[in-house]
């Protein structure tokens, strides 16, 4: 044992060495990552704007931390910059106060990480959206991390308004010319129309040639694997959703519902169970199985595809509160953008402007919430913010043909400040020189510029876009109509009657044509004809009448009521 004594003392003394060794080691790593942890801070710097991006100074900032009860506070200088210093990592909300300008929350943000951030936010004023608090835009950093999902904006104010009940719109009137309020209605709907449009900017992708081979062969495998497999969810769930997703809700039926008879708690089998009812109008079946999900748990979705329900079953008031309820739970653009049409639809004109310009702060790069936009301020009687928020979604994306399209229908009924359009409509025919519309509406709206119809200016272009148009599409009436009365201002009454006549048979509903064909007729003699096209006229005018008071009973009026605002 004696001889072993030295080999021993040296191995302790080797892991006596070891040990102070690790402890070396590890020490400074530990101390700099408490130091790095301390000390780990972020700044917060931004800018305050007003919708024309002009600095708005002397603004109070506020920022909030969640875990924190005091904000701190600061004031925006002449070039409507803030900062804030020395900030912990934590989640933070700012909250904008200014003279004259509506006060505004913004965020919540996430300062996880990096040494500064930048976040430039906008303010409105009253006579800018309606609303007594704005949740507003934002850009640069944080927007930049909202489009990843590391934000979500929020609404954070309740709205200005209540919807109370409904009424039937006849008995209520309209303001303005009979073809005004029939431009209101149409447009209303079809704007409501592009819900089912993409909601952000987004190039579609190029479809492959044999896709339509690809998508049959795909619905067949599936369909025969369900078929060979009745027990077996997958299959069955696999077939219905794909059936859904290529626009054949009432084939998907018998497969989601045999899916969800198979798995009776599985969440997406019975919501997509009950978003195949709805597309195939068995709302009922569709509300039963909405209500069902919602006792397992209250989610946005369903409340939103509840108000599609509603809607279908007629239950107006109970649908526009679902979309409230959705989009207030979880603010993302198509919840915004619904809500706010179908306030539009049933004519609560100021409600739809203050959801639409909310929805507008939140998300800036929607084009359709341009559109709603402006199309609520239309049938609220602003023509001039109509055009101003049109031409800002044609601007936005010039690509997306909705905002041509509404600034020709504008355009074609009212005849004042159609300059502003001009530009637009130039580039809707530059940019789709095969679409008939982009050439029709071209031109009636150089047409508008002429100052009489002895005023030549233009009239070579104005016939050649018409010509164009009619070419591109034989049955666009409206075309031959406007060929027919520049050849009736030249004279030419023979080619006027050939015009008016092709716009009647290529449009027979048109009630213009029929009436200017019945003066072309008395000029030249027919009167027989005059009075035939005359009677036409008048049976065209009674039946569109009557059309329209019939919809306006089937979707009744929003009766509501705007709270008091008082002035920030």
């Amino acid at each position: 044992m004696s001889g072993l004594d030295p080999m021993a003392k040296i191995l302790g003394f080797a892991a006596l060495i070891f040990v102070l060794i690790l402890c070396d080691w590890q020490s400074p790593l530990s101390a700099e990552a408490q130091t790095s942890e301390k000390e780990t801070t972020i700044s917060l710097q931004g800018s305050v704007r007003d919708t024309a991006g002009q600095a708005v100074s002397g603004a109070n900032v506020s920022l909030a931390a969640t875990d924190r009860a005091q904000p701190l506070t600061t004031q925006t200088d002449e070039q409507g910059t803030f900062r804030f210093f020395a900030l912990s990592i934590g989640i933070y909300t700012l909250r904008v106060e200014a003279k004259g300008f509506l006060n505004a929350t913004f965020g919540p943000y996430d300062l996880s990480s990096g040494d500064e951030k930048k976040i430039d936010l906008t303010v409105s004023t009253p006579k800018d959206s309606g609303a007594q608090d704005s949740s507003a835009q934002h850009s640069g950093a944080e927007g930049a991390d909202a489009k990843k999902g590391n934000t979500v904006p929020q609404f954070f104010d309740e709205p200005q308004f209540t919807v109370a009940g409904v009424t039937d719109p006849t008995n209520l009137g309209g303001h303005g010319s009979d073809t005004m309020l029939r431009t209101k209605e149409s447009l209303a709907k079809e704007t409501a129309s592009l819900k089912n449009e993409p909601a952000l900017i987004v190039q579609p992708p190029i479809a492959q040639p044999d896709s339509q081979t690809v998508s049959a062969t795909t619905e067949a495998s599936l369909r025969e694997r369900a078929k060979q497999q009745p027990e077996d969810f997958a299959a069955q769930y696999a077939a219905g959703k794909f059936l859904l997703e290529h626009e054949q809700p009432a084939e998907a039926l018998a497969y989601l519902e045999r899916a969800s008879q198979l798995a009776p708690r599985n969440y997406e089998a019975n919501y997509e169970l009950a978003v195949a009812c709805d597309a195939a109008g068995e709302y009922d079946h569709a509300r039963a199985n909405i209500q069902l999900l919602l006792a397992q748990g209250d989610k946005a979705e369903l409340h939103h595809l509840l108000a599609n329900v509603e809607e279908g079953l007629g239950d107006s008031l109970d649908a526009v509160r679902e979309y409230q309820h959705a989009a207030e739970m979880d603010p993302r653009e198509q919840y915004f953008f619904d809500w706010g049409t179908e306030l539009l639809v049933h004519r609560a004109t100021e409600p739809a402007i203050e959801v639409f310009a909310r929805g507008r702060q939140l998300f800036p790069r929607s084009v359709r919430m341009l559109i709603g936009l402006a199309v609520a301020w239309y049938a609220r009687g602003s023509w001039e913010r109509a055009a101003h928020f049109l031409c800002e979604a044609s601007d936005l994306d010039p690509h997306d043909t909705n905002s041509y399209l509404i600034m020709g229908k504008l355009q074609s009924v009212d005849t004042t400040h159609s300059d502003i359009f001009v530009e637009r409509l130039a580039r809707f025919s530059k940019l789709y020189p095969e679409n008939a519309l982009a050439e029709y509406y071209y031109a009636v709206c150089l047409t508008k510029q002429r100052k009489s119809p002895g005023d030549t200016a233009n009239v070579n272009r104005v016939r050649s876009l018409l010509e164009e148009a009619v070419r591109l599409d034989p049955k666009l009436g409206p075309a031959y109509l406007q060929l027919g009365i520049l050849d009736a201002e030249n004279g030419n009454l023979l080619k006027a009657i050939a015009e008016y006549q092709s716009a009647a048979k290529a449009t027979p509903d048109l009630e213009e044509a029929h009436y200017r064909l019945a003066q072309a007729y008395r000029q030249s003699g027919e009167k027989q004809k005059a009075q035939e096209e005359l009677q036409l006229y008048e049976q065209l005018s009674k039946k569109r009448t009557d059309e329209m008071e019939r919809e306006r009973h089937e979707i009744p009026q929003f009766v509501y009521t705007l709270r008091a605002q008082p002035s920030p």
